[in-house]
């Protein structure tokens, strides 16, 4: 099925989101052959995809037209929005390596954060920004000629990844009405709390996005640090390895929007296969094997 017309547009917001972003766009522009600057990687360097693409008989570039915007002069820019309350997460995305692939508009930052409080994300400091984020999703939809939906990453315990990303998950409810809005949402584990109120922060978004959210992929922080700590035997796992580890799964369950397949080829097609009722829309991710490359 081609996928001219079936465009999603990835929304990250607080650290988390962030972070998760960074992290999957990297692992997309390898699957995809695309350089850290948005240009496709010359042959030699990437001789698989291109040989993928040339036994298909079709241009290879067919794929990318679901996750990137291609400019005139060739260049893959992911349709993609970053939100954080304050600038330091965001700043490194800016400086990054891959400062080049983002257009500076879809890297949107406010002054001051949350400071973990859902009510400060949603309504005093969350209200401020909500209207400029908005905006900046409304013309990265312009630029796409059939809106599948959204695919929003962020986190239950931190003031803007519960407290935002309610406001503007209500928002887009209201604005784009109908469209998917898949979520990859980080939930609080215990034994790594970052915040003694994330508890409180994941009980409201919870119950705030409940109708606004057709389906909601949970990661685990605890789990994820089991896992790289027995199955890839990182000994002080970083938010690095974690949200390289949540990048390989968010990837896996996307390459059927991203690649050509039969199953799971639409957003609304996630929601008919894997939820049984529209409140129940909380499928949980496992992935194996996970092997260090070592091994």
């Amino acid at each position: 099925m081609p996928t001219e017309g079936r465009e999603c547009i990835s929304v990250n917001i607080g650290q988390a989101g962030a972070q998760i972003g960074n992290a999957c766009w990297e692992l997309y522009n390898l699957e995809h052959g695309i350089g850290k600057d948005g240009f496709l990687l010359e042959k030699e360097e990437n001789e698989e995809i291109f040989e993928i693409g040339e036994r298909k008989g079709r241009e290879k570039c067919q794929y990318y037209n679901t996750f990137y915007t291609e400019s005139s002069n060739g260049k893959y820019v992911p349709r993609a929005i970053f939100v954080d309350l304050e600038p330091s997460v965001i700043d490194e995305i800016r400086v990054g390596p891959y400062r080049q692939l983002f257009h500076p508009e879809q890297l949107i930052t406010g002054k001051e954060d949350a400071a973990n409080n859902y009510a400060r994300g949603h309504y005093t400091i969350g209200k401020e920004h909500i209207d400029r984020v908005l905006e900046r999703i409304r013309k990265q939809a312009e630029s796409c000629s059939g809106l599948q939906g959204f695919l929003v990453f962020h986190s239950f315990g931190g003031g803007t990844g519960s407290g935002f990303s309610a406001l503007l998950m209500e928002r887009l409810s209201v604005e784009y009405g109908k469209k998917s809005k898949l979520e990859f949402s980080v939930y609080p584990a215990p034994q790594v709390a970052t915040a003694v109120v994330e508890p409180y922060n994941s009980i409201l978004t919870t119950h705030t996005t409940l109708n606004h959210s057709d389906c909601s992929f949970m990661v685990d922080n605890e789990a994820i640090y089991d896992i790289c700590r027995k199955s890839l035997d990182v000994e002080r796992p970083s938010y690095n390895n974690l949200n390289r580890l949540i990048a390989q799964i968010v990837s896996s369950i996307t390459a059927s929007l991203r690649f050509d397949g039969a199953l799971n080829v639409d957003l609304t097609e996630f929601q008919t296969n894997l939820v049984p009722y529209p409140r129940i829309h909380f499928p949980l991710a496992t992935y194996a094997p996970v092997i260090s490359a070592d091994k």
